[in-house]
């Protein structure tokens, strides 16, 4: 009788774990991006796609097209940017007054490891247009371009019935305060962190900073690793060409309005916690001929 209580016991103890770790309505949702050098799936279904959080296979329960879906649209400057930016701010306008009716957007300055917004999030987007100003170069406070994106999110007006979060950060990414190489950049971690906790994509724009530090080998070469991590761990991606200022920021922007109408937001069942947190997410195709860009890691909350 003892040998048959404990065995039942160990069962339901075993059945109580499984249920904990498989809990349902812990539904976790990211915005990925479809890569291919050939034609794009006209749609993605939950069978084309597998997700590995923190190494355990997860449940796609939902894959939706966010062709026309409303945005909300983030242009952070680094007011620390060196004059060739100058010459991009009427390209950079041309790209606002592009976006669709429905996408809400914002303009704001890096500055002191802070940000400064020039417009707040708009439909108006001549209005927003209008907001962007010259970098003050000589005069922009060129510490940590992470805290400042950290301190925008921070301030990011989150609403309801938004389908994307992105943002497009022009910078040299070269970190003031120092702390490290990549991936293991502290500042450059926290930025990260704090766009994923919020859902917020990042493509990330080179631009050589003003003074010394726009012609410092090792500090642009760091900048630009810092940028590259910092987008291809949010799921967006990073522009440059070289060490040098590109000859016009078009063919970036004219690639981030592309991508938005090859992304798909899926959701799935995460695993239970049990403290909110990061954890670590893979995101592949089953299906040869495409890819996907996603984040790196996923937020999940806490449900137990």
């Amino acid at each position: 009788m003892k040998q048959t209580l404990g065995i039942a016991l160990l069962i339901a103890a075993s059945v109580s774990i499984y249920a904990a770790n498989n809990l349902p309505g812990n539904p976790v949702s990211v915005l990925v991006t479809v890569e291919s050098k050939g034609p794009l799936p006209s749609q993605l279904s939950k069978e084309d796609l597998q997700i590995k959080e923190d190494r355990d296979v997860r449940q796609v329960t939902d894959v939706r097209s966010l062709q026309g879906a409303s945005s909300q649209i983030l242009l952070l400057l680094d007011d620390s940017a060196g004059g060739s930016l100058d010459t991009q701010i009427p390209e950079l306008k041309k790209f606002i007054l592009a976006l669709p009716a429905n996408a809400e957007v914002g303009v704001g300055y890096m500055h002191n490891g802070l940000s400064q917004m020039t417009s707040q999030f708009t439909l108006d987007h001549a209005l927003a247009a209008r907001s962007l100003r010259l970098p003050e170069g000589p005069g922009g406070a060129d510490v940590s371009p992470y805290d400042s994106l950290s301190d925008a999110i921070k301030k990011w007006p989150m609403k309801d019935g938004i389908a994307r979060r992105e943002v497009i950060m022009i910078s040299s990414g070269i970190e003031g305060l120092g702390g490290g190489l990549p991936p293991e950049n502290p500042y450059v971690n926290a930025g990260i962190a704090s766009a994923i906790k919020a859902g917020v994509t990042v493509y990330a724009i080179y631009n050589p900073a003003f003074g010394h530090a726009g012609h410092s080998f090792w500090r642009e070469t760091a900048g630009q690793d810092w940028l590259s991590q910092l987008a291809d761990e949010t799921g967006g991606e990073f522009y440059q060409i070289g060490l040098g200022s590109a000859v016009s920021f078009e063919p970036y922007l004219s690639d981030i309005l592309k991508r938005q109408n090859e992304q798909y937001i899926l959701t799935f069942d995460a695993g239970a916690e049990n403290k909110s947190g990061l954890q670590p997410l893979k995101i592949r195709s089953t299906v040869k001929g495409f890819s996907l860009a996603g984040p790196d890691k996923v937020y999940v909350k806490a449900s137990l």
